[in-house]
């Protein structure tokens, strides 16, 4: 009964804040203070009292020992409309490297490894900046190479997928409407 109590909370919450979903930020912002923090407060003051209801060892009490336990990263969203109340978009976003991690089960060498760590990186945080990432990977390599010899490094801030400069030349609007 507490598990099924602290799902029916939980979607309750995630309920109210899709509701926000299309709200300018700081609209948001203004209403999830208003709403969504009274049933976020409520949830974390019932799952305190809840686990001293239930046997130590098991899978609901380790739920709520959790919950309570990230209580302060699980909270961020309230003061910050740029931050989601899930983490669905980094899932969907490391999905493919896992579904392929069957394929790189014989790479040979920690270098290959930290290289293809590397690409994946780059390629989902241009994703996730709107960036076409054919464009970006050649504005990359381009830039990169014309600046091997830099000893200031100066122009790395340029390069990064949310300056300016990146933006304006390799948008891609597709990946903005995610």
């Amino acid at each position: 009964m507490i598990a099924i109590n602290a799902a029916d909370r939980i979607s309750e919450i995630f309920h109210l804040d899709n509701q926000l979903d299309d709200l300018t930020k700081t609209e948001r912002k203004r209403r999830r203070r208003k709403e969504v923090k009274p049933k976020v407060d409520a949830f974390f003051t019932w799952a305190k009292d809840a686990i001293g209801k239930i046997p130590a060892k098991g899978k609901t009490a380790d739920a709520l020992q959790y919950c309570i336990n990230q209580e302060k990263y699980l909270r961020v969203f309230l003061d910050d409309a740029n931050v989601p109340m899930d983490n669905n978009r980094a899932e969907q976003a490391i999905r493919p490297f896992t579904l392929g991690r069957k394929n790189w089960v014989n790479m040979f060498s920690t270098n290959g490894a930290q290289a293809s760590a590397v690409i994946y990186s780059i390629v989902e945080t241009a994703k996730a900046n709107g960036l076409n990432v054919n464009a970006y990977l050649e504005y990359l390599l381009r830039e990169l190479s014309a600046h091997a010899d830099d000893p200031k490094e100066n122009y790395i801030t340029r390069l990064l997928p949310w300056s300016k400069e990146a933006k304006k030349l390799c948008t891609n609007t597709k990946y903005l409407k995610q």
